[in-house]
């Protein structure tokens, strides 16, 4: 179980990270959220997948040694929340730019910059 567990969760970050890697707008964005989620998923199994025991202890009682740990259960919803709604933000963006630029790849609208006369942003170099 825990090898099938590294496995998605290795296979859900390579395929992010790739898609956050293209030049469209679209796949960046979800390769972005599915880097997010992948990490939430690497966060999740800190907590103990195969657990049987609930993190739940009666007053004045020991704590349980092979319980589950809620924090990383907790810590992953609070995620979850935050990365859809970052998702959802991002996506409205691109629709934006979408319409005003009329184009999603992303070196073409790095091209359509203006030329950077500040010291901090180095020129866009031509692409032959």
């Amino acid at each position: 179980m825990i090898w099938a567990v590294a496995l998605a969760v290795t296979a859900v970050v390579a395929a992010g990270t790739y898609l956050a890697l293209s030049r469209d707008l679209l796949r960046c964005l979800i390769g972005l959220a599915m880097v997010g989620n992948g990490i939430n998923l690497l966060v999740f199994c800190s907590g103990r997948l195969l657990s049987q025991m609930p993190p739940f202890v009666a007053g004045g009682a020991q704590p349980l040694l092979g319980a589950a740990n809620p924090l990383p259960q907790a810590l992953v919803l609070t995620a979850i929340v935050i990365g859809f709604i970052l998702l959802c933000f991002s996506l409205v963006l691109a629709i934006r730019l979408l319409q005003t630029a009329g184009n999603a790849d992303t070196a073409q609208l790095r091209a359509a910059e203006p030329v950077a006369v500040d010291a901090v942003k180095p020129a866009l170099e031509e692409m032959s």
